[in-house]
């Protein structure tokens, strides 16, 4: 396949992608001072964070937001767990979709957040084994979890997720909010998925994690990115899948997720690389690239 379809071009020669790694590095370098205190200060939660608002110019932002797919066109996670659509199949989409995801992953800009956010020897996620694009309508939701603790291949440790939200207009009233816990999963401090916002935020075997019910018409559309060391954010060694619990209320469905988690976790041990298929992005093109 050719470069140009997976690359769009700008009025100046340079491709879309290359466009919106230089507007991503300008956007960090902008409040380098003010992002690095945000995200490492102390918090009642074990999570470190930040919110950065207006990260590409808006019109760039918009033309992300009409690229982005018809749900139809995703797949559909329906269980106890969670309900979104998602996808990691960016070839089949407007190139604009993988431009901005992939834009996430070059070096630069992994090397920029990482320094911002004191990760070492930070990679990154290129066959978006744990990222991707995912959509949420009215009464989507995502469960209180803990991110599974390694790549694909077991071999890095996940450290960090780069949330970023293209939904124009979005309300924190609508719903679907990014939820951080405390270490008991009784009271989280809620981050709305403004339009345009990245959020940083890291991984360790107590960053609880959720995403409250939608509650209004509309999609609440995401691109995530995520990123791995050889150093384990804990201090130790730890290896686990994703670990869901349920809502403080739901207490029958904590008791299920609790067995369900604890289940899927020995069965990794008995096989590390899992069995089921692994859901990842077919890079073999853009190696070509």
């Amino acid at each position: 396949m050719s470069k140009k379809k997976h690359e769009g071009k700008t009025g100046n020669g340079f491709s879309m992608r290359e466009e919106l790694i230089e507007l991503i590095i300008e956007r960090l370098e902008r409040d380098l001072g003010p992002i690095r205190a945000e995200f490492t200060s102390e918090r009642p939660v074990k999570t470190k964070y930040c919110a950065i608002d207006d990260l590409l110019p808006a019109d760039i932002a918009q033309r992300i937001s009409d690229a982005f797919p018809d749900s139809g066109q995703m797949r559909l996670l329906d269980s106890f767990r969670e309900k979104k659509y998602t996808s990691k199949s960016l070839d089949q989409f407007d190139p604009l979709i993988a431009d901005i995801t992939f834009a996430f992953q070059d070096k630069r800009v992994i090397d920029k957040v990482a320094a911002l956010t004191g990760i070492k020897d930070a990679v990154g996620d290129p066959h978006l084994y744990a990222g991707g694009i995912s959509a949420m309508e009215r009464g989507h939701f995502l469960n209180p979890h803990l991110d599974n603790s390694h790549d694909g291949e077991q071999t890095n440790y996940r450290v960090l997720n780069l949330l970023y939200y293209i939904t124009p207009d979005w309300k924190p009233e609508n719903g679907g909010n990014l939820e951080l816990w405390d270490q008991d999963v009784k009271t989280p401090v809620e981050i709305p998925s403004l339009f345009n916002r990245l959020v940083l935020m890291s991984t360790n075997d107590k960053s609880w994690h959720s995403v409250n019910e939608v509650k209004a018409d509309g999609r609440r559309c995401c691109i995530s990115n995520y990123y791995f060391s050889p150093h384990s954010p804990n201090g130790y060694e730890t290896t686990h899948v994703t670990y869901f619990m349920a809502r403080p209320e739901q207490k029958l469905r904590r008791f299920v997720t609790k067995i369900d988690s604890d289940l899927r976790t020995l069965l990794r041990k008995v096989k590390k690389g899992g069995f089921a298929k692994k859901d990842v992005y077919d890079s073999s093109e853009q190696a070509e690239r």
